[in-house]
């Protein structure tokens, strides 16, 4: 099954919190979001690839890692 990595960049993030209102991987830390579940595998890619396109600023990055 394949896996992927959620990335947040905590440098380019501006705080808005689209990533956790699109995806539950995603909370709030202090004035910026957080990933809670680097290594996801397929069944949860929807919905953190919903928070990758919703990213105002493409802080949220999401890679391939296996098959």
């Amino acid at each position: 099954m394949a896996k992927y990595k959620v990335e947040l960049d905590e440098k380019n993030c501006i705080g808005c919190m689209a990533c956790t209102a699109a995806c539950e991987n995603f909370v709030p830390h202090g004035s910026k979001a957080k990933v809670v579940k680097e290594i996801i595998d397929q069944s949860e890619l929807k919905s953190n690839k919903e928070a990758e396109e919703g990213c105002p600023v493409s802080a949220v990055t999401i890679k391939k890692i296996e098959d």
